[in-house]
C-alpha cells in the first residue's frame, strides 16, 4: 500500500552532506534473457543485503521505469566512503555481481547495459519541495519538514 499524500507543502529534513547515486541497466536484445536476467536479479538482492544493515550508508532508494528497455533506481547514501566500501567488498553481494556481469559481457555481445553516475553534494547545496506528495525522494530516505523550516523558495532553501 503507498503512503498517503502529505496535504501541504514539505521538504527534505537533511541538511548535511549526501550521495546521489543513479545506477541502471539497458535490456539491448529481449531475446538475450540469459544475459540480461541475472543483472536484473541482482540488484534487489543488493538493496536487501543494504537495508539489513544499518551502518551500510544507503539511507533509502528508489526505481524508476524509463522505458521498456531501461530500469534505474536512485538511491541516497551518507557518504561516498560508504558507497565505495560496499562496492569493494569482497564479502558483500556487489563483488560477486559485478564480477559475474563483466564474465557475461564479454560473451554477451552487448546485450545488456548497465550505467551509473555518483553525484557527491555538499550540505547546503540541495533543496526540495513536496506538495500534497507521500515522502519521496531525499524526504522518503532522510524525512521531511515543513517548507517553512528551511525557506519558503528554492533560493532561501539553498541559502
Amino acid at each position: 500500500m503507498s503512503a498517503k499524500p502529505v496535504p501541504s507543502r514539505m521538504t527534505a529534513a537533511h541538511e548535511g552532506d549526501v550521495v546521489v547515486f543513479h545506477i541502471g541497466m539497458r535490456i539491448n536484445s529481449f531475446t538475450a534473457v540469459r544475459s540480461w536476467w541475472p543483472v536484473f536479479l541482482a540488484m534487489p538482492r543488493m538493496l536487501k543485503e543494504l537495508s539489513r544493515t544499518p551502518d551500510s550508508g544507503l539511507l533509502g532508494f528508489r526505481g524508476l521505469l524509463g522505458s521498456p528497455r531501461e530500469v534505474e533506481l536512485v538511491q541516497y547514501w551518507e557518504s561516498k566512503e560508504k558507497l565505495l566500501a560496499y562496492a569493494a567488498a569482497a564479502d558483500q553481494e556487489h563483488h560477486p555481481a559485478w564480477a559475474a556481469f563483466n564474465r557475461r559481457a564479454r560473451q554477451g555481445n552487448g546485450n545488456v547495459g548497465i550505467w551509473h553516475e555518483t553525484y557527491l553534494v555538499p550540505a547546503g547545496s540541495h533543496e526540495s519541495v513536496y506538495v500534497n506528495m507521500p515522502p519521496f525522494g531525499l524526504a522518503a530516505a532522510t524525512g521531511s519538514a515543513p517548507v517553512a523550516r528551511r525557506g519558503e523558495t528554492a533560493a532561501e532553501r539553498l541559502g
